[in-house]
């Protein structure tokens, strides 16, 4: 059931420009992560023409099997966060391997010395180290806590209050299956790192940039106004459900077994719902006998199980294809919910229609609906989705090309169980 048509995908516009090499062409970036947020904001440099070295333990790290996996049994979750990445088997525990990777981590260059990781290092990799080798070097840092102790997406968001208000209250917290605050804090690591990168180009001094996942889910909910809202409100919000918080939003079944979300944030919007209902005038009364406003955002969301009582039963008398039949106002915020083979199926959005997307045979993996960056400039090209790697793949490639290294050296470093790959 298309929603949102694309124009036709072989119009020129900005997805087709090639006036120029990608926006980040010409930066190197070393990574050495695990999980989400570093390896996301390693894909996202990568997605806008970084060089970005990915180096792994001979073996790969610890998410290197992480579910859902491939029928061959690859990773899909770590190939897909790896796209567009060289990948590099180093055994950074060894002395040479360690070099090897502070190496990599200090080659000459402009574009170079840019290191970001989300693990614990010392000794030859250490900020301290790495910079008496090269001055102008930028770190890029994730702990879990600013103290330097262990934290993850779920331990961090149950410690910001969000579980609590997610659900209907009535069996506990409710955790998030998408790992927000990673995602936030591989963004957060692409600005600091970016900012950082400009910075040396102004002045020529180097930056070590530290953050922690919890630091960025706690200001997130101050710059969102939870912390205020409990400071100065002396409120404690609870959980409501699928509703809006302050405006009206709610979801419905359909006749068919569907569901869908329906929004009304503007006046604009909220006329454009009951007009597309036909529910205005019984909707109003109802709401003049009860004493409630209905003019405003907040009137709508202190009304809002009025509005959602004459609301479930006019969708639940109608298919999901009937409602869109009806809601065909471009003023009418709504959705359906889907499964993700169900919006691979409907929504044009998820397929190649859309210039962010092309399939892609990945190794090991097959054909798979892969995205480039979702940001279009108007003056550069945009970089294809590129391939997950397979673990390695580029170990000699990088050594070669970055450090100098001849074939026999590299032959002797294997040999001598400093590097992975072939």
């Amino acid at each position: 059931m298309p929603l949102h048509p694309f124009p036709d995908p072989t119009t020129p516009g900005p997805y087709d420009v090639n006036q120029s090499t990608a926006i980040l062409d010409g930066l190197r970036i070393v990574e050495f992560s695990a999980f989400v947020a570093a390896p996301s904001s390693g894909l996202a440099m990568a997605q806008l023409g970084a060089d970005v070295i990915r180096v792994d333990p001979i073996g790969g790290n610890i998410d290197i099997g992480r579910l859902p996996l491939a029928p061959s049994g690859q990773s899909l979750y770590w190939a897909t966060l790896n796209r567009g990445k060289r990948s590099v088997e180093i055994d950074v525990r060894s002395p040479a391997g360690a070099k090897l990777m502070a190496d990599l981590i200090c080659a000459p260059g402009e574009g170079g010395g840019i290191f970001v990781t989300n693990l614990p290092v010392d000794g030859e990799l250490s900020y301290e180290a790495l910079t008496k080798r090269r001055p102008d070097l930028i770190m890029v840092q994730l702990a879990g806590s600013p103290d330097g102790t262990n934290a993850l997406d779920y331990t961090v968001n149950c410690a910001v209050g969000f579980p609590l208000l997610t659900g209907n209250g009535q069996g506990g917290p409710v955790n998030s299956v998408l790992p927000a605050w990673d995602v936030i804090a591989a963004m957060t690591i692409a600005t600091g790192l970016l900012a950082a990168e400009r910075h040396r180009r102004k002045t020529g001094q180097g930056q070590y940039v530290k953050l922690s996942l919890s630091d960025v889910a706690m200001a997130t909910t101050a710059n969102l106004g939870y912390i205020a809202d409990a400071q100065v409100n002396r409120t404690e919000r609870k959980p409501d459900g699928n509703y809006l918080y302050g405006a009206y939003g709610d979801s419905f079944a359909t006749a068919d077994g569907r569901h869908l979300m329906v929004v009304a944030i503007s006046n604009r919007q909220w006329n454009a719902l009951i007009r597309a209902t036909g529910l205005a005038d019984a909707l109003q009364s109802a709401a003049d006998a009860l004493g409630h406003k209905l003019d405003t955002e907040e009137a709508r969301y202190e009304a809002r199980e009025l509005i959602s009582a004459f609301l479930r039963p006019w969708f639940a008398r109608r298919t999901l294809a009937e409602v869109g039949a009806l809601f065909t106002d471009r003023s009418l915020l709504w959705g359906p919910y889907r499964t993700v083979q169900q919006m691979l199926a409907e929504d044009p959005r998820a397929s190649e229609a859309n210039p962010m997307f092309r399939t892609v045979e990945h190794p090991g993996i097959g054909a798979v609906l892969t995205a480039t960056t979702p940001l279009a400039f108007s003056g550069c090209q945009r970089v294809p989705p590129g391939l997950g790697p397979r673990l390695g793949e580029h170990t000699d490639a990088v050594l070669a090309q970055v450090l100098g290294l001849d074939a026999a050296t590299i032959t002797a470093l294997r040999a001598a169980g400093s590097i992975g790959g072939s």
